[in-house]
C-alpha cells in the first residue's frame, strides 16, 4: 500500500491531539468536554490539506473506519469516516462520548429513540452535516442513530473523535423493532499515519 504515512499538513492532526489530550487532562464535565472539544474539531476541519489520501479511500462493499490516532491510554481516538455512494450504516449506539466532524461532502445523521412498546422510533428530522459542522453524541445527549452518505454519486469523508479506542469497544446494532445485536467495530486499516517525523519540518527552519 503506497503513500500511507505521508500527510500534506501533519501538524493540524498534531495540535489537535495535543490540545485534546490537554482538555482530557483536566478531567472537565461531559457537557464542556463536548462543548471545547467540538471547537477543537471544527478548528482540524476546516482546512481540508491534512488528511492522508489514503484514508480517504471508499470501498464498494461498506463503509470504511480508519483509524487515524489511538491515545496511548485509550481515552480517545480518531477516526475518519469514508462513505461511498449511498453508503449508510445500521441504527447502531457508541457507549462513549462521540464528536463527528465533517470535512468532504455531506452526511445525514437520523436520531432514535425507544417508545413505550420497546420499538425504536425516528427522534425528529435527520440532520445534515456539511463541511465544518460537528455533532455529539454520548448516552446522556443521545446516542442511537443512523448515517448515511448524503450523496448517491460521491464519496464523503467524515472526522470522528470518542471516548475510547472505539474499534474496540463492545456496542450495538438495532432494527427497527427495538432488537439489539452486539458487534466490535474494529478497524479498515493496519497501518497508522506517521504524523510524529518532525525532521523534515526542522530541516527547514
Amino acid at each position: 500500500m503506497s503513500n500511507i504515512f505521508p500527510s500534506p499538513n501533519p501538524g493540524r492532526l498534531r495540535i489537535f491531539i495535543r490540545s485534546l489530550a490537554a482538555l482530557l487532562d483536566e478531567r472537565p464535565p461531559e457537557a464542556r468536554l463536548l462543548h471545547e472539544g467540538g471547537a477543537l474539531l471544527q478548528q482540524l476541519i476546516a482546512v481540508d490539506d491534512w488528511l492522508p489520501d489514503v484514508y480517504t479511500q471508499a470501498q464498494p462493499e461498506r463503509y470504511q473506519q480508519y483509524l487515524l490516532h489511538a491515545d496511548s491510554a485509550e481515552r480517545f481516538s480518531i477516526v475518519s469516516f469514508v462513505w461511498g455512494p449511498g453508503q449508510t450504516t445500521p441504527i447502531h449506539d457508541h457507549t462513549v462520548w462521540g464528536l463527528i466532524g465533517m470535512l468532504r461532502g455531506a452526511e445525514y445523521s437520523q436520531a432514535y429513540k425507544s417508545s413505550a412498546d420497546g420499538r425504536l422510533r425516528p427522534d425528529g428530522e435527520p440532520v445534515k452535516l456539511l463541511p465544518g459542522t460537528v455533532e455529539a453524541v454520548s448516552p446522556t445527549v443521545g446516542d442511537i442513530h443512523q448515517v448515511r452518505n448524503a450523496f448517491a454519486d460521491n464519496v464523503s469523508v467524515s472526522i470522528h473523535v470518542y471516548g475510547a479506542n472505539i474499534g474496540a469497544v463492545k456496542r450495538s446494532v438495532y432494527g427497527e423493532d427495538g432488537s439489539r445485536k452486539s458487534f466490535i467495530s474494529g478497524y479498515s486499516n493496519s497501518h497508522l499515519p506517521n504524523i510524529w517525523d518532525r525532521s523534515i519540518e526542522l530541516k527547514n527552519q
